[in-house]
């Protein structure tokens, strides 16, 4: 057995690697603003939002790798009694952060572990974000700097890098805040054999 990704994310591939798991990565082609339009819809929370998500990646691309383990991730925003993804550009994108500044936001991240078609193992974790006062200038500056790569952060942040500068206070896991539970998906990895215990 081995294990893909079925994420294109830098980020969560950067923390298998560093955290010495092999994979190979196989992106879903999910269509997540749809998926989440339905789901917020429907009344679902943001963790369900996510955890859905998450799963609905790894059916996906386990259906296509017969036989492999496949991870996938999700990450969603709560802000106040709106859930968010992905802002689509980055005037959309100053707007939320506009939103933001001085405020409490949840994010959410969740992992699912699936094998021909069926999800096995998931795993939600949830991080209360405290955005400082942000100026109009920092968060141009902040964005001119930064760029599109921006678009594929839920909240327009990189927490691991230039984004840190956003908040005055983050209550929850590093590796949460990062995009994925790892601690948990290490744990379930090694108790399926696809790392050493």
């Amino acid at each position: 057995m081995s294990l893909v990704l079925a994420s294109a994310s830098p980020t969560r591939q950067a923390m298998l690697k560093a955290a010495g798991v092999g994979f190979t990565v196989s992106p879903a082609s999910l269509d997540e603003a749809a998926l989440m339009h339905d789901l917020i819809g429907n009344g679902a929370d943001a963790a369900t939002v996510a955890a859905t998500l998450a799963q609905q990646k790894a059916i996906m691309v386990s259906r296509r790798s017969p036989h492999e383990t496949v991870l996938g991730g999700d990450s969603v925003l709560s802000l106040g009694a709106e859930i968010l993804g992905k802002s689509h550009d980055l005037a959309a994108l100053k707007a939320l952060l506009l939103r933001m500044s001085g405020r409490s936001h949840d994010l959410v991240s969740s992992a699912a572990l699936a094998r021909d078609g069926h999800v096995f193992w998931h795993q939600t974790a949830r991080a209360r974000m405290t955005v400082r006062h942000l100026s109009e200038t920092f968060i141009d500056a902040y964005l001119a700097r930064e760029g599109e790569a921006l678009l594929g952060s839920v909240g327009g942040y990189r927490f691991e890098g230039l984004g840190a500068q956003l908040f005055e206070r983050v209550e929850g896991d590093y590796f949460s805040i990062l995009g994925m539970p790892l601690l948990p998906v290490l744990a379930e990895l090694r108790a399926q054999g696809l790392l050493q215990t």
